[in-house]
């Protein structure tokens, strides 16, 4: 999975493995959380949205089952 950090007030990266389905997702708050079933589409758009918290709000949060990632937020995904 090949993590990218972004331009945003509530994400600081993102990953997307395409053959699981997997949207990985560090929060500013250094919290990381997997959403699993995630279609290649809703990464993409993701990625381009300009206000990509909005977008998480309105596609992601809530539609897909997710699992924090324990201890990621010591690490900080955005910085690997």
């Amino acid at each position: 999975m090949n993590i990218t950090a972004v331009q945003s007030a509530t994400l600081a990266a993102i990953g997307y493995d395409s053959t699981l389905g997997i949207l990985q997702l560090e929060f500013r708050s250094r919290a990381v959380y997997r959403y699993c079933g995630v279609p290649g589409g809703v990464y993409d758009a993701l990625r381009a949205a300009p206000p990509k918290g909005r977008y998480f709000n309105l596609a992601i949060r809530g539609r897909y089952p997710h699992s924090l990632v324990p201890g990621a937020e010591s690490g900080g995904l955005g910085e690997r």
